[in-house]
């Protein structure tokens, strides 16, 4: 039994490779930036990271955290409503209330959170979304929340150079 089990997934493997769709890793041995630099030394644009302002490697951001790390340990161990609000959580909120001319600030304890309740407070029954099928969990159910008109887009997929995009099925 064992040994059919492996060959299957020998077979299943190779099929995705023959296909296009298994995924190889790729190492960065860079910082995270629009310009990396991956394992084999060539030098590749980074479309898919989350560092659209390239605040990831801002001198003063990183300085900021090592500050924070000095007086406050990596990480949080937890959300705020488990386990207390940070005193740099309420700093924040105080100086986001001040600049936005607030009483008070408030930040959401998740990303999750903060997506499930961006796009109700933002859209209406009389907005659209054209959204990513594979988006994030968090923004789909975002999505689905809020009373604007839904239009899921399926992910394109690209074959070698000079193909045409194909719809995925």
């Amino acid at each position: 039994m064992r040994g059919d089990f492996y060959k299957q997934l020998t077979n299943d493997l190779d099929t995705a490779r023959a296909e296009g769709l298994f995924k190889e890793e790729r190492i960065i041995t860079s910082a995270q930036q629009a310009d990396i630099t991956v394992a084999d030394g060539s030098h590749v644009i980074n479309f898919c990271a989350n560092n659209y302002l390239g605040l990831a490697n801002h001198p003063e951001l990183i300085a900021a955290a090592k500050a924070g790390m000095d007086s406050h340990g990596f990480g949080m161990a937890s959300v705020r409503f488990i386990c207390g609000t940070q005193d740099s959580h309420k700093q924040l909120e105080q100086k986001l209330a001040a600049f936005l001319g607030m009483e008070d600030a408030i930040l959401y304890s998740s990303c999750f959170d903060a997506n499930g309740g961006l796009f109700e407070t933002l859209l209406g029954a009389e907005d659209a979304i054209i959204s990513d099928a594979l988006n994030h969990a968090s923004i789909i159910d975002g999505v689905r929340l809020c009373k604007a008109k839904t239009f899921p887009l399926r992910q394109q997929r690209y074959g070698g150079t000079g193909s045409s995009p194909e719809r995925s099925a």
